[in-house]
This record gives C-alpha cells, sequence and structure tokens, in this order.
C-alpha cells in the first residue's frame, strides 16, 4: 500500500541557519532516501520552495480568486513528501519517525487512495485509475 508522509516544520528556522546547518538537513534527507531505497519502500519524494513562493487559488460564485502564501496561517508549513510502498500503516509510521522533520515539526502520514476499490453508484468499483 501506499503512504504519503507529508513533512511540517516552522521553516522560519532556516532563516538564521548556517550553511553547515542546512547541509545537514540535506545529509539527513540523503541519508533517509537511501534507507528507503535500499529498503524498498521509497517511491518518490520532494521539498518545496519556502511558503512565501505560494499561491492559493479559489474558485467562488465562477470567480477565480488568488492569494499569495498558504491559505491557513500556521506554525509549521508543508515542505515537503516522501511516498512510500508500505506492507501496513505500522511500517510506514515507523518510516516517518526516521524523517529528519519528526524531530522538529511533524509528519502526517496518509493512505493514498486507490480509485480502482471506491464503489461507483451502481456499487460496482468504478475502474477509474490514477497514480
Amino acid at each position: 500500500m501506499k503512504y504519503m508522509a507529508i513533512i511540517f516544520n516552522d521553516e522560519s528556522q532556516y532563516a538564521n541557519a548556517t550553511p553547515e546547518d542546512i547541509g545537514a538537513v540535506f545529509a539527513a534527507h540523503g541519508a533517509f532516501g537511501e534507507a528507503a531505497r535500499e529498503a524498498g519502500v521509497f517511491v518518490d519524494g520532494d521539498g518545496l520552495q519556502p511558503v512565501a513562493t505560494a499561491t492559493t487559488v479559489r474558485v467562488r460564485d465562477g470567480e477565480r480568486l488568488l492569494t499569495d502564501g498558504p491559505y491557513a496561517e500556521t506554525k509549521e508549513q508543508l515542505g515537503g513528501f516522501y511516498m512510500l510502498e508500505c506492507k501496513d500503516l505500522d511500517e510506514a509510521l515507523a518510516w516517518a519517525a526516521r524523517i529528519p522533520e519528526a524531530r522538529t515539526g511533524s509528519i502526517e502520514v496518509r493512505p493514498v487512495m486507490i480509485y480502482d476499490e471506491i464503489p461507483a453508484a451502481d456499487g460496482a468499483t468504478s475502474g477509474a485509475a490514477a497514480s
């Protein structure tokens, strides 16, 4: 089963970080990714640019509304993700605990929806594939 490990952390902690501090974070992610690849659970992963680069899109009454930045005001921002293929939730949680930001922020783990298993209105499965 695929699980997405969504990384939330306070990006302001990087404002005064030294290049060595940033390098250590990247090295820790490199080590995590390598371990996950070697274990056969790594599917994909990426970091995101800082929240200041975000634009939120909403459509209300047929009108597109754009807002600079994220939708919610929070102390932690979405910083990236890993897609993991694990045998069960327990294994996914064990891997999430190894993501560096688990020590300073939080990692939300959610199973990926399997569209072929969603019942259609007539009771059959939808058969719609999405990856």
